[in-house]
């Protein structure tokens, strides 16, 4: 029988994949966006199936910056949001627009695998800057700039992607006095920013933008499905002005506008209210669980910090332990995370693993760390 996939999961049967970063299927709202659709689609208004607004469709603009302005605790003007296909797409734009091959960027140490591929994709120098357990070392990076003149330096500042720490408000600003002193951009990526289980982090890094240095990525893939590419970038007018006027935008309009269309009426409604609350309730139980069932099982000398927002949670093995050299092993026990190493951008980190809590139920997380220590007993 022909097999076709529509996902880009593809997990074997029997298999735990605590590698996987994104929402479990149970958590995506088919009927909150079929009533969305039904709603958007009666207006009878053919606009949204034109070429779209630049910017993106003001309307759903509007809706975005009153959705943010309440979570945030900060006015949010639609002038300072520009629609994106998601934060990847946007990080994507944002190396097209400002960046040559060769040029340098700084990221945390660890730092998102995925924009690190990003980055080299477009031939980009990547420095890694170390953190300790308030987020990244302001200390080291005064020292980097010493050394390098980075175009910007990408950081996730809260609920970090994979360590799960969160940079604190003393650091934030004095990172956005330092990207002032030595003229270079802030791409802060803070899609985990609303994915809070307990108390609520600071202010997002954008808040504390002054002169135009910080450029924010957000995404309702975290918030509401991925499936819909949908996201947006925050930031001073004068910065988005690149992103409005490009090529790309100038031959094929805005991004997402019936998609985006379909989201103002989940935010309008009420929905996404409803149902980033849900996914905190559920997420908040899922990182309790996986952190309990970390503590109970695996061996005493395997630290984490506990996770209060966000995806996931960052394992620190003995040095004597290569993650990677460990995942044939892993995967005969039908599980699976992703090593240190991918997280890495001077090929370290190696006894470090990130496993993700959002995609399964408490019972196969549960089952997923028994299998891990299992591996990990001589």
């Amino acid at each position: 029988m022909l097999s076709i996939q529509t996902t880009q999961l593809n997990i074997p049967t029997g298999m735990i994949d605590l590698g996987i970063g994104q929402p479990s299927p149970s958590l995506l709202p088919l009927d909150i966006l079929r009533q969305a659709a039904d709603h958007r689609l009666s207006q009878a208004d053919p606009s949204l199936l034109a070429y779209g607004a630049e910017p993106g469709d003001g309307y759903f603009r509007l809706a975005l910056a009153e959705f943010l302005s309440r979570h945030y605790g900060a006015a949010v003007s639609a002038d300072h949001l520009f629609v994106t296909a998601g934060a990847s797409q946007g990080l994507d734009l944002v190396c097209t627009l400002y960046t040559q091959p060769g040029d340098t960027v700084f990221v945390e140490e660890p730092s998102y695998f995925l924009a690190l591929r990003i980055f080299a994709d477009h031939h980009l120098k990547v420095v890694g800057i170390p953190m300790d357990g308030d987020g990244l070392s302001i200390e080291a990076l005064e020292a980097k700039l010493v050394e390098h003149r980075p175009v910007f330096l990408y950081t996730v500042p809260v609920f970090h992607n994979p360590s799960g720490l969160t940079l604190s408000a003393a650091r934030r600003n004095r990172l956005v006095e330092l990207s002032e002193q030595y003229d270079f951009l802030i791409v802060a990526d803070e899609v985990y920013q609303l994915l809070t289980h307990n108390s609520a982090p600071p202010p997002p890094l954008i808040s504390f933008d002054r002169l135009g240095t910080v450029l924010s990525l957000g995404s309702f893939s975290k918030i509401l499905a991925p499936g819909l590419r949908l996201g947006w970038l925050q930031g001073r007018p004068a910065l988005l002005d690149r992103f409005i006027n490009s090529g790309l935008l100038d031959s094929g309009g805005g991004l997402n506008p019936f998609t985006s269309a379909i989201v103002r009426s989940v935010i309008e409604s009420g929905w996404q209210e409803k149902h980033l609350n849900q996914l905190n309730r559920v997420y908040q139980q899922r990182a309790a669980a996986l952190s309990s069932a970390a503590r109970r099982l695996l061996p005493e000398n395997v630290s984490f910090v506990e996770p209060y927002g966000g995806f996931f949670l960052w394992l620190q093995f003995p040095e004597a332990v290569d993650v990677e050299r460990l995942l044939p092993d892993l995967r005969q026990r039908n599980l699976n995370v992703q090593p240190g190493v991918k997280f890495s951008s001077r090929n370290g980190l190696r006894n470090y693993a990130r496993l993700c809590f959002a995609y399964y139920d408490i019972e196969d997380l549960e089952e997923g760390v028994a299998r891990l220590a299992g591996a990990l007993t001589p």
